[in-house]
């Protein structure tokens, strides 16, 4: 049996400290990659040496770890597969009720446009029923009435605004000689008042 010397002992206390700090490495990069899932963030080496705190050197030769990227890379890759394929699916989904709501918008509006039509086709046949009755000699009669009245209304605004000055004028000289009348009343009932 042979005894360990301080050498091989220094030897095996470096390879166990070695070992744990790179279990406690590992150990990190698995809380980052799960932590990169939560938030849908793109798997990277750089992004998960940056979030574990070891290097890319670490990452490309631990086996463990090497492991843990290639496996959250293929998770993340079907993840976005799925993603695209629910994403794809909720677009043609949309765009079919798009389509429908369109359709059914063409059938309203097309409706619509043809009681329009007949609305309007009704109308015009009615213009027609009333022009028929008059006469070419009745409508010139009935233009030549309008035009007259029209004269007649702009004469009789003018005589009523002529009017409605001299009113103003009448009412001015009534209120002047009122004022008089009132100062002569005075000046009689005191005689010894100035004039």
């Amino acid at each position: 049996m042979s005894t360990p010397t301080p050498t091989s002992h220094c030897t095996a206390a470096a390879v166990e400290s070695r070992r744990r700090t790179a279990t406690a490495a590992v150990g990190r990069v698995h809380d980052a990659i799960t932590r990169l899932h939560k938030e849908r963030t793109p798997i990277s080496v750089a992004i998960i040496a940056r979030r574990a705190g070891v290097s890319r050197t670490f990452l490309y030769t631990n086996p463990d770890a090497k492991a843990a990227i290639q496996t959250a890379k293929s998770v993340a890759a079907q993840q976005h597969r799925s993603t695209d394929h629910s994403h794809t699916d909720q677009r043609e989904t949309t765009w079919r009720e798009r389509a429908l709501n369109a359709e059914d918008g063409v059938k309203a509006a097309g409706a619509e446009i043809r009681a329009q039509r007949q609305q309007i086709g009704e109308l015009l046949g009615k213009v027609r029923d009333l022009e028929s009755e008059w006469t070419q000699d009745s409508i010139h009669r009935i233009t030549t009435e309008n035009t007259t009245f029209k004269q007649r209304l702009r004469q009789l605004t003018t005589d009523h605004r002529a009017l409605e000055e001299r009113l103003q004028a009448a009412r001015s000289n009534l209120r002047f000689q009122d004022k008089r009348i009132a100062d002569l009343e005075a000046q009689l009932a005191d005689p010894h008042s100035p004039k």
